[in-house]
């Protein structure tokens, strides 16, 4: 018979490890899920990428973005375990499946690196129990397999522009404070958007911003109406907007759109079609007028380094 164990039971059978969170985020509709996953120290988690990049897997991407950040299918795929890998030791995924308000997640790992699978992760925040096979033996040459069950989370994401004045405010600091005070899910990322500067109508540096939560879905609309009146206390202008997206795949007509609002004077009514062509939600907290850019930071919020630069910065 499996052992099912909560993460304070695998504390107190192996002693405290590493992994501080495992954030398991699902979009059913692309078929596909992401796992930000929190740790400790430098040497492992570097060690985990290159290792789990090796193997494979459900892995189509994998990346340090100070957590691990992996991008996975929702399926099973067979893991790269060949001669060179299992001379080095290894760590892998290769399934996972959704079960009502769960996720689980199949993991392997040979020698040190079934520690990882079988001691570390099972104890991080938002783990809700990790199923061990009952020959279950880790460390040394050993190869072992389990399965941690996490909740089944969302992305979402809110882009806000036009909060401030030449004389108030700062947009960036506003969401920021949000994405830190908002009492629903958890606070992931923060981007710093730069727009046109050209913009006829701009403060200084002519950006707008946003910020991503992983959110269970009953949580998701909580999130956005704390939002709205957080960002509306705070906000110094009579034309503040805000945008919502859901899922872990922005569009690419938006992200070209997007891309495009850096160098092109786009109207008010370019960036309405464009949301309601990408599935974005325009919240008009106190106006209109940084609807451009707040349908322009959910775009952008996927394109890394180019979120804060303009084109000219790339070339």
């Amino acid at each position: 018979m499996p052992t099912i164990l909560t993460p304070e039971q695998v504390k107190e059978k192996y002693g405290p490890m590493f992994c501080k969170s495992l954030i398991t985020m699902v979009d059913e509709k692309n078929g596909c899920a992401q796992v930000v996953e929190k740790c400790s120290s430098t040497g492992p988690k570097e060690w985990d990428i290159v290792n789990r990049r090796r193997t494979k897997g459900i892995i189509t991407d994998i990346r340090d973005e100070g957590a691990i950040v992996m991008d996975l299918v929702i399926g099973d795929r067979p893991l790269n375990f060949g001669p060179a890998s299992t001379e080095l030791g290894a760590q892998g995924i290769y399934s996972l499946r959704v079960e009502g308000d769960r996720v689980h997640t199949k993991w392997r790992g040979i020698a040190g690196a079934s520690v990882g699978i079988g001691a570390c992760l099972p104890q991080a925040d938002d783990v809700i129990e990790t199923i061990y096979p009952d020959d279950f033996k880790m460390g040394g040459a050993f190869s072992a397999e389990t399965e941690i069950v996490t909740h089944k989370r969302v992305r979402l994401v809110i882009g806000v522009d036009d909060t401030d004045t030449p004389q108030q405010g700062a947009s960036w600091v506003l969401t920021m404070q949000l994405g830190r005070e908002c009492p629903y899910g958890k606070f992931l990322n923060h981007k710093i958007i730069q727009l046109n500067p050209k913009a006829p109508n701009k403060t200084t540096n002519c950006c707008s911003t946003a910020v991503s939560f992983a959110a269970t879905e009953e949580e998701v609309p909580k999130i956005i109406e704390f939002a709205k009146e957080f960002i509306r206390k705070g906000s110094y202008s009579d034309d503040t907007v805000m945008t919502t997206f859901v899922g872990l795949k922005v569009p690419e007509d938006l992200k070209k759109w997007s891309w495009d609002a850096k160098s092109v004077l786009f109207t008010i009514d370019d960036a309405v079609a464009a949301a309601e062509r990408n599935g974005v939600e325009i919240h008009y907290v106190t106006g209109n007028k940084g609807t451009i850019g707040a349908v322009a930071a959910i775009g952008c919020f996927d394109l890394g380094l180019k979120a804060a630069g303009i084109p000219e910065d790339f070339e």
